[in-house]
């Protein structure tokens, strides 16, 4: 079934069936792998992107159920103009091997948008879901409150 879908602010027409996984729509279909495949379970994060502006794992989406916007890694700026989240990783040296790292800022993004002042604990439980197999959890704490900061004029 033809469908269209918004994907980073421009309508895009997909063919494929209604179960297959966002995920390998948006690798595979749209060109966009920024959003990385991690476990196709919804269990590492790898695969987060934003629909209807809300965090999701991507892998767990079927294509017939997206009902709204989907932003991913490369919507939410460039290695020209970067986000504000993304200048606060890259500030607070957090990538190490970089896998984890889309899913990560989509995450964060996600939580910032609904609480521009995270504590610690806030931090921790939004990114609960987000595994970091190269353990930046500590840089990853201290981007999201630079990028908190920063979101604050501070």
């Amino acid at each position: 079934m033809v469908r269209v879908i918004s994907v980073n602010g421009a309508d895009r027409q997909v063919d494929l069936p209604d179960e297959v996984p966002l995920l390998w729509v948006l690798r595979d279909e749209l060109g966009l792998t920024g959003t990385k495949y991690g476990c196709g379970v919804g269990a590492c994060g790898a695969c987060t992107v934003h629909l209807g502006g809300v965090a999701v794992r991507s892998c767990q989406v079927a294509l017939g159920d997206v009902d709204g916007p989907v932003t991913t890694i490369e919507g939410i700026g460039t290695p020209q103009d970067p986000a504000l989240i993304q200048q606060a990783w890259i500030d607070n040296q957090v990538p190490q091997c970089g896998y984890c790292q889309s899913g990560q800022i989509m995450q964060a993004a996600s939580l910032l948008a609904e609480n521009p002042a995270p504590s610690d604990a806030e931090i921790d439980a939004a990114m609960s879901g987000n595994l970091c197999r190269c353990g930046t959890y500590k840089q990853i704490r201290a981007a999201i409150h630079d990028a908190a900061r920063r979101l604050r004029g501070g």
